[in-house]
């Protein structure tokens, strides 16, 4: 089917295409003149993404479509609209219980009812690439709907509150609990480092350990010291037991030797001065030898002395060596002991400071949810409250009656279709060759044609004439 065999065919039956056009728009009309006018109340939230007051924290997501979406679905949902249902206080508005009865037949609650009811009348639309929403209720009394309008917004905001506040209200409770639990851990871990500090007779700056410690060192340093002398008793000591006792440090250094030498070079000198003088039998040289004999005896004496003392200081260092090292080494165990007691109260420190953190986070966390349980801010403030509405929004006549004219024609156009499929007719001279199966050999012109559009008509004549001759030439051929 071609275009202009439509068109043939809607011609053809232009009054049943005009009569379903015009019943269709008259019928819109008279339909939308008898429905009760609807007036539409409208207020406007803005979703405004600040830091939070208490933590000071800006949230991104608050800007996110999924958060705005949530707060759509959060005005829809029946919390609010039943929020709405109480601070109205619809239900004792007269014959609503009997309206609720018919309606449903006593299933479920009447506040329900009136809920689900406002829901449906209700629209939110949310604004583009931006926070801002668009709350609607459509209502035949524009007081009425300007009332529910406004009556959804202050509930969706009381209700956002209660989302923010009640779960801060339950981990306050819970962090409550924490905290005692944390006390509790705390105290026992400072009594247990108490009773060990007690125990071990530790204080708070620890100074016992630096002391000891630093007497360690001063053993050490003595022990060092010790052995340095006792090393060089030790070899002053086999030198004067040795062939050069004579040329000991303490024999040279020794007064008393030095001057009984002397004393033994005078009288050598002397005894040899009188043995060349008188000889050895004269009673002088006698009494000189006796005087050297004597000087040399008392200078054996007191080298044998000073030689012995090398050993008494080389046995004395030893002695002491001994000593500094018993103590050292008595000292050191109890260093080590120090170190390890101070080591379990350092476990146990730790413990405390652990504990105290642990301690000090969920106080914070506790303050910090008691501070947002008590909260009355709100991220959602009212751009614009709605107004009582002058004029209604259905129905609207123009508009019904422009979608009744384009349903109309369409619906004519199909039904003028469907009786031409039931009762097909010849509407060109494409239908005679289909139907007749013979050659065109002219077309005339309708009477009242123009002469316009007589040359067209003829070459169109000429040509079914040619095709028509093309047509019978080759069935003869044949």
């Amino acid at each position: 089917m071609t275009f202009g065999k439509l068109i043939a065919m809607v011609r053809a039956r232009w009054w049943l295409v005009m009569a379903a056009t015009v019943l269709t728009t008259a019928s819109a009309v008279i339909v939308s003149l008898m429905l009760p006018e609807k007036f539409q109340a409208s207020a406007f939230l803005m979703i405004d993404v600040k830091p939070d007051p208490i933590s000071a924290v800006t949230y991104p997501g608050l800007s996110s479509p999924s958060f705005i979406n949530t707060q759509i679905d959060v005005l829809r949902s029946s919390r609010v609209a039943l929020r709405v249902v109480n601070d109205l206080k619809l239900v004792d508005r007269p014959n609503v219980r009997d309206r609720w009865l018919v309606a449903t037949e006593g299933k479920g609650t009447v506040e329900q009812w009136l809920a689900d009811g406002l829901r449906a009348n209700m629209t939110v639309t949310p604004s583009k690439e931006s926070n801002v929403l668009q709350v609607s209720f459509r209502a035949g009394d524009p007081q009425y709907a300007t009332a529910v309008t406004n009556a959804f917004t202050r509930a969706y905001m009381a209700t956002a509150l209660e989302l923010r506040v009640d779960p801060a209200r339950r981990y306050a409770s819970y962090f409550d609990e924490q905290v005692k639990a944390a006390r509790q851990e705390l105290e026992a871990a400072q009594s247990r480092l108490s009773a060990f500090q007690r125990a071990n007779g530790l204080i708070g700056t620890d100074e016992r350990f630096d002391v000891e410690n630093q007497r360690l060192n001063e053993l050490s340093s003595q022990l060092v010291a010790v052995q340095a002398m006792l090393v060089e008793s030790g070899s002053r000591q086999a030198q004067a037991d040795g062939a050069a006792s004579d040329r000991t440090q303490e024999v040279l250094n020794n007064s008393l030797i030095t001057q009984l030498r002397a004393e033994l070079g005078r009288s050598e000198a002397r005894l040899r001065e009188l043995s060349i003088r008188f000889g050895d039998s004269h009673p002088q040289v006698i009494e000189a030898k006796a005087a050297a004999a004597e000087l040399r005896t008392r200078l054996d004496t007191e080298m044998r002395r000073v030689s012995g003392g090398a050993a008494v200081t080389n046995a004395i260092n030893r002695q002491r060596e001994a000593q500094i090292r018993a103590s050292l080494e008595e000292q050191r165990a109890k260093v080590l002991r120090m170190k390890a007691v101070r080591d379990d109260a350092a476990v146990l420190l730790r413990e405390v400071d652990g504990k105290q953190r642990a301690f000090d986070n969920i106080s914070m966390r506790l303050t910090q949810s008691n501070l947002e349980s008590q909260s009355t801010l709100n991220n959602v403030s009212i751009l614009g409250e709605a107004t009582e509405p002058l004029n209604p929004v259905s129905p609207n006549i123009q508009i019904n009656a422009a979608l009744a004219l384009v349903v109309g024609m369409l619906l004519g156009t199909g039904m003028a279709l469907l009786l031409e499929l039931r009762d097909r007719r010849v509407r060109d001279f494409d239908d005679v060759v289909a139907a007749m199966q013979i050659p065109i050999l002219g077309v005339l012109p309708a009477p009242d044609s123009r002469r316009s559009g007589r040359k067209h008509r003829l070459l169109a004549v000429e040509q079914r004439l040619l095709g028509g001759l093309a047509v019978s030439r080759s069935k003869k051929a044949m």
